[in-house]
């Protein structure tokens, strides 16, 4: 009899997941997606389409059923509400329509690739006054704001609150001598972006330059994932722009109409306020034998859960993924599926248990045909550092979109290799 696994999340990881499972595994097990919507959200570029004006639901959706249907894979639309790891369970409630009834569903496997939960109902004051570029309804919201002569030209502050990471990688060695670090943001490669993308913007549009926008980070370097070199060559590119940067908040506490108010006391004039959350687990996730302290899933560099070995993670929900970076969670796609097949006879152990090793591997549009290259490991312990900017790398961001929608998400292997010698060697 085939196994059965369930893989909960149906956007980058999940699909990913699923997808790896399928090509490893073969037709050894039956493959079901759930996911409480029925398309995946391509939010990389998501502040590209806004900064253009293009509104972003038109041209980054996915449809979910579809693109599993050509690999066999079946998908359920549905929230789920419950894990049982000792009955190997998962409770559904199908939400096509309101007041369905709960249903339970048994596993031989299952991944767990739901993402996080992003905290903007934890910022006072960010429904009247704030804006961000995480997803389609906030994303448009900030695009009418800006085209629509509602911005007057005021001052513009990017930044972060602080991520409260749990405590479910600690000693974890992905390269000798290193660990996966704590952080104080989640992810800063957006804030980066979209602050770099609004100084083209407020040039092309004559509303005046990088001075006007205030970067901020609650630690003490922003996107420290980068690498101690990259950094200052971004800040140093940054403060020869204009740009003003303010480390140290600590958390964003308050936003007003006129400001932005931190943790550290420090208050800031802003007609723009563009923030990124907290990230947090799924209350459901909270609290069960899987999961940290704070209901990140507990895996291992395997991406298994260490008490539940037919109990994978993957994406922003895993507690190793830091930063909570899109690339981190294809490495451990590739890596679950490989491990399923392992343990189905279909593929060798010297090649399945190769074990996580993560890359900051980030590329990001800055306006007017360029955009920067961000390649790094060296915040888990490895020893490269890469930064490139100009047009070859907003070139590969705009052709890794054409190709992801292309090939249904199936990104070749060798697309990191190719992207790496454009960047770095052309």
């Amino acid at each position: 009899m085939k196994k059965k696994v369930i893989v909960l999340g149906g956007n980058f990881a999940g699909l990913g997941a699923a997808q790896k499972i399928r090509e490893y595994a073969k037709d050894e097990v039956d493959i079901t997606v759930i996911d409480r919507k029925s398309y995946l959200l391509y939010v990389p570029n998501i502040p590209a389409e806004v900064l253009e004006n293009r509104n972003p639901e038109y041209s980054l959706k996915m449809d979910i059923p579809t693109t599993l249907k050509k690999d066999k894979i079946d998908f359920i639309h549905a929230e789920v509400t419950k894990i049982d790891p000792k009955a190997q369970t998962v409770s559904i409630i199908p939400n096509e329509r309101p007041g369905a009834e709960p249903h339970t569903i048994a596993y031989d496997y299952l991944v767990i690739a739901l993402g996080a939960k992003l905290a903007y109902d934890k910022i006072e004051g960010f429904a009247e006054y704030g804006d961000t570029v995480s997803d389609f309804y906030h994303g448009n919201k900030l695009r009418k704001k800006l085209h629509d002569g509602t911005y007057k030209g005021g001052p513009i502050v990017v930044g972060s609150a602080r991520f409260h990471q749990g405590d479910g990688a600690k000693g974890l060695e992905p390269y000798p001598g290193g660990q996966i670090p704590d952080a104080m943001a989640a992810c800063e490669g957006p804030p980066v972006e979209i602050s770099l993308g609004l100084a083209d913007w407020l040039e092309r549009h004559k509303m005046g330059d990088a001075s006007k926008i205030t970067i901020t980070t609650p630690g003490e370097m922003i996107a420290e994932d980068a690498g101690d070199k990259v950094v200052p060559q971004l800040l140093d590119v940054a403060g020869k722009m204009g740009f003003k940067y303010v480390n140290n908040t600590k958390d964003i506490v308050k936003l007003t109409k006129d400001s932005i108010v931190f943790a550290n006391g420090t208050e800031l004039p802003a007609e723009l306020k563009i923030v990124f959350p907290d990230w947090e687990a799924h209350d459901f996730l909270k609290g069960l034998e899987i999961s940290d302290n704070q209901g990140f899933i507990i895996t291992d560099l395997l991406m298994r859960n260490p008490k539940y070995k037919n109990i994978f993670a993957a994406g922003d929900c895993a507690a190793v993924t830091m930063p909570k970076l899109g690339a981190i969670g294809h490495q451990q796609c590739e890596i679950i599926g490989r491990q399923v097949a392992l343990d189905l006879g279909k593929m060798d152990a010297e090649k399945a248990n190769e074990t996580l090793k993560p890359w900051v591997f980030c590329i990001g549009d800055i306006g007017s045909g360029k955009g920067f290259y961000i390649r790094s490991n060296s915040w888990f312990g490895g020893d490269t550092q890469v930064l490139k900017m100009g047009r070859i790398p907003y070139m590969l961001k705009m052709q890794y979109k054409t190709l992801f929608f292309e090939t249904d998400g199936k990104v070749p292997v060798w697309g990191n290799d190719v992207a790496e010698i454009m960047a770095e060697k052309i």
